[in-house]
């Protein structure tokens, strides 16, 4: 099963395009991958610095808006990336390119800027007009194309749009609750969508590299452990009691171990596109266990919620925008020294951002320090390599 794959006629060149004709807009992993690669480079780095206090001139680099601009700003942009460009694939249809696509890259740029930069209801106002407008082109085509498989998609970026609108709405002072919580729930909220999209495509992709592996795919199974998986994030977020908040995430994790485990992870060890995709998906069923410790007061919820957001979250992410990135630039599906440096990169993060959260303070500083480095790293590493391939055109010659 190959999720990103376009075959085009090829299109010949003629002159020195437009901005709005430039490769960089003609398809949306593009702009979006190299925008949220430029953002989780530098914003990681300013967090850590405001944070330490060595920069005292960014009053608005606070905890609000680190949380905040990890999922709405660089997550979100991913996400959006990968839809535009998986959705043109699934129903044949155009997704947003060219001028629309360059209007909504700077729209989010603009939330980005108002963030850092503007009071909280000019920043509210801003920041949350991108989701709802990326997500509409998204549902369009999936329903001119008869598309319903994926449209829960359309729901899932609805509720990360409501989370959105919470979160402001608590930093407004207009709901009377702590702004972090809606962004515990956006965190779950994605960590839904990559079992339904993960459970796709890591066997796919898998068993297309290795034809001894032979992935096994449960139907049955991919249903339940996805119920209990929302079940346990329901629980978290409603703040239903620790038992139960507890055994619902041990069972989630139980599902989701037990369903990666039949995706033959230990046979990708020599295919690095492969197993960063196979050890990110096992950062899920890790921090459902220790949501299920943070609920009974055993961990603090910062370990559990660190380790679902670097390890699963950003684990995945930079594993797909390698993956897709050489795919639709017509380059070949290889991972060379860059990309392994890469991934280990983000294992470094997560493990030292973990630690982190569970050693004293002196040793959870030089620990946090580590992972914002390797974190830093990791996406400077793939600005330096894949920017060029994102700004060009398709070496194979091919549209998107």
């Amino acid at each position: 099963m190959t999720l990103l794959t376009i075959d085009e006629p090829d299109v010949p060149s003629a002159g020195k395009p437009a901005l709005a004709d430039h490769p960089l807009f003609r398809l949306g992993f593009r702009p979006f991958y190299l925008l949220a690669a430029a953002f989780a480079a530098v914003s990681v780095p300013l967090w850590m610095a405001r944070y330490f206090g060595w920069l005292q001139s960014f009053a608005k680099v606070d905890l609000n808006w680190h949380v905040h601009e990890m999922i709405f700003g660089f997550a979100i942009a991913v996400i959006i990336g990968f839809i535009f460009t998986a959705a043109r694939n699934w129903t044949g249809l155009w997704t947003p390119t060219k001028g629309y696509l360059a209007a909504l890259a700077g729209l989010w740029i603009a939330g980005r800027i108002a963030m850092l930069t503007s009071g909280p209801l000019l920043a509210a106002m801003v920041d949350l007009l991108f989701l709802p407008l990326a997500a509409w082109p998204i549902f369009r085509v999936l329903q001119r194309s008869g598309n319903q498989r994926n449209m829960f998609l359309i729901g899932l970026l609805g509720l990360l749009a409501l989370a959105n609108a919470v979160f402001h709405g608590a930093v407004l002072g207009w709901l009377p609750l702590s702004p972090v919580q809606p962004i515990h729930a956006a965190i779950l909220i994605i960590v839904v969508l990559e079992s339904v999209i993960g459970g796709r495509v890591i066997p796919g992709f898998t068993g297309n590299v290795i034809a001894s592996a032979k992935p096994v795919v449960n139907v049955r199974h991919d249903r339940i452990s996805i119920a209990v998986t929302v079940l346990a994030c329901v629980a978290w977020i409603a703040g239903l009691p620790a038992l139960t908040t507890a055994a619902l995430a041990i069972a989630a994790a139980c599902s989701q171990l037990i369903r990666l485990a039949g995706w033959k992870p230990h046979t990708t060890l020599r295919h690095p596109l492969l197993w960063i995709l196979h050890v990110s998906y096992a950062w899920i069923p890790v921090g459902f266990i220790l949501l299920a410790l943070s609920a009974l007061n055993l961990v603090s919820q910062s370990a559990a919620l660190h380790v679902l957001a670097v390890g699963s979250m950003a684990g995945l992410i930079i594993g797909m925008i390698t993956r897709t990135a050489l795919g639709h630039t017509g380059r070949p599906l290889k991972a060379g020294k860059a990309e392994i440096a890469m991934y280990l990169l983000i294992q470094i993060g997560v493990i030292c951002r973990f630690a982190a959260a569970m050693l004293s303070s002196d040793l959870r500083d030089t620990a946090l320090v580590v992972a914002a480095a390797a974190w830093a790293s990791a996406f400077v590493i793939y600005l330096f390599v894949y920017g060029p391939y994102l700004v060009k055109p398709r070496v194979d010659g091919k549209e998107g």
